[in-house]
């Protein structure tokens, strides 16, 4: 037997899936799946962190909480100004509560949809 195309353009028929081929699929979803469980966790939290942060009264001038701040705002940028109450720990709350809760919703649902597939 040669290793020779007998009929050059000729398509081969598709092979079949095999179990190998399943479990690498599966595999790689899964994985996919996780990473994107974990970003959400990760923006949910640092937004979680802020809101915390806000309510004990820290010290805005730190380094740390600077930069919990700064990338809270960066996550929820499009959730602010929401909510516009005369409390500001409320609107604090609210506006970036909403946005921690939607991450953690969507990840979570796209990462068990993939973890189904």
């Amino acid at each position: 037997m040669s290793n020779i195309d007998p009929v050059p353009g000729y398509q081969p028929h598709p092979q079949p899936v095999t179990p190998d081929r399943l479990q690498h699929r599966e595999g790689s979803s899964r994985r996919v799946g996780l990473a994107i469980c974990t970003v959400a966790d990760i923006a949910a939290g640092l937004l979680g962190m802020w809101i915390l942060l806000y309510l004990l009264d820290a010290n805005e001038g730190n380094v740390f909480v600077e930069f919990v701040r700064g990338t809270a705002d960066l996550l929820a940028w499009w959730s602010q100004d929401i909510f516009t109450m005369d409390t500001e720990g409320l609107r604090v709350v609210l506006n970036h509560g909403l946005p921690a809760v939607l991450y953690l919703l969507l990840g979570h649902g796209i990462a068990a949809r993939l973890n189904r597939a």
